[in-house]
């Protein structure tokens, strides 16, 4: 403000006399003094007046020889009072209750200009014996009211922007917990069918405890330890899926399929999905190119399955594809199915491969060091798939690469009525 306002003060005109001036210093110090709202105003324009006084009468110091040092004090030692003034009737009027509501505060800002330009009037008037003429005031109205629409206008460019700033850090945020939440919908998937296979082992471990027991009455080979330990077995599975379960209920707590904001449009879920991937992409030093063709009306679907669904061949296709690459995703509505097609132009998959590429544990990617991936992700689409009575398959691509494509009824993944 210091340094803005005396600068932004030389770019003027004199409406009234040749002491009297209208410059852009008084929208410049209304413009920071907005800004600055929770800081105290007077002070700032104490100083902002006396820096002011002690510009000018550099420049004229700088310009003018030989200098009368007391005429350039007394040409220019009214400014003060104006931007002291100013500041004054700024913090008298407590301009900060009225920062969203912008045409109150033109008005309001208009009207502060105009007595702070009638009391720098009169200071002159009382050392040079200046005249004030109707005209002069109706000019100075009609240029605060200018100055004060200016500056609301760059005032509220900067709250748009910052606006604009916030609602995308927002997006991306929520993009980055949808992904999360998607990842821990499919590890809740797996933790189920952990649950159910815990709940068969502890099943068959104590069938087995009974079993035994039974042969110990006719086999006296078989010790009562050897049944002691199927019976302490089956108890220790039990305790593990105890302890699955209170892990499944806070997953399930963070992911509830009644939500309303669980449902998304499509457009916004393949928008969420490919930015994730270029991130991913850019990590693995690739240069991928991602492109998408939506057909047909789509309602609202489950954001966490259609997210995990495509996401998990997404970024196994991103894997796959070595430096520079191109992946597609088709989702075409034909009746009462979505029909999701998922293409890239990578190294293919071997037919000898192509029949266990969706079975638990089968990877062909591993990482520096050498170790496998867990081979969970396309397995977990295909059980996924099955759960909602879809169907998937994999394909060549026409000229290479891999096409995987998904067939899933439309009421089974939309946003229920």
């Amino acid at each position: 403000m210091l340094v803005m306002v005396p600068l932004a003060g030389e770019l003027k005109f004199y409406p009234v006399n040749e002491t009297f001036r209208i410059s852009f210093g008084a929208p410049t110090f209304f413009f920071f003094l907005l800004l600055f709202q929770n800081t105290p105003a007077v002070v700032p324009g104490f100083l902002t007046g006396a820096t002011v006084v002690g510009f000018r009468i550099l420049l004229d110091f700088l310009t003018i020889a030989p200098l009368d040092f007391f005429s350039s004090i007394e040409a220019h030692y009214s400014s003060f009072f104006f931007y002291f003034t100013y500041s004054l009737l700024f913090t008298l009027m407590k301009m900060g209750r009225f920062q969203n509501r912008t045409l109150l505060t033109a008005c309001i800002g208009m009207f502060i200009e105009v007595l702070a330009d009638l009391v720098e009037l009169f200071v002159q008037q009382w050392v040079f014996q200046t005249m004030i003429t109707w005209a002069a005031l109706q000019e100075m109205l009609v240029i605060a009211l200018s100055h004060s629409f200016i500056v609301l206008s760059f005032l509220n460019m900067m709250k748009l922007y910052e606006a604009q700033s916030r609602e995308r850090q927002t997006r991306l945020q929520n993009e980055h917990m949808l992904m999360l939440i998607s990842n821990l919908y499919e590890e809740s998937i797996h933790l189920k069918k952990t649950l159910q296979n815990a709940e068969n082992i502890t099943v068959k471990s104590f069938d087995l405890y009974q079993e035994l027991q039974e042969l110990r009455q006719t086999t006296p080979a078989i010790s009562d330890e050897v049944a002691r330990q199927a019976l302490i077995i089956s108890g220790e599975v039990h305790e593990i899926k105890k302890d699955n379960q209170r892990v499944f209920a806070g997953l399930l707590k963070l992911i509830s399929e009644e939500s309303m904001t669980d449902y998304m449009d499509i457009h916004q879920l393949v928008a969420i999905i490919f930015r994730s991937n270029q991130k991913y992409a850019g990590l693995l030093g690739k240069d991928i190119r991602f492109d998408s063709t939506i057909r047909g009306s789509h309602p609202p679907y489950h954001v966490f399955t259609v997210l995990s669904l495509i996401n998990n061949i997404v970024a196994n296709a991103v894997e796959a594809i070595a430096g520079e690459g191109t992946i597609s995703i088709e989702i075409d509505r034909e009746g009462d199915w979505a029909n999701i097609r998922i293409s890239d132009d990578g190294p293919g998959v071997s037919p000898r491969r192509k029949k266990m590429i969706f079975k638990p544990g089968f990877t062909t990617k591993y990482d520096r060091s050498g170790n496998p991936s867990t081979g969970i992700g396309l397995s977990y689409v295909k059980e996924m798939v099955g759960l909602l009575h879809g169907d998937i398959s994999v394909h060549d691509g026409e000229s290479r690469g891999t096409i995987f494509q998904i067939r899933l009824r439309v009421e089974h993944i939309m946003q229920k009525e």
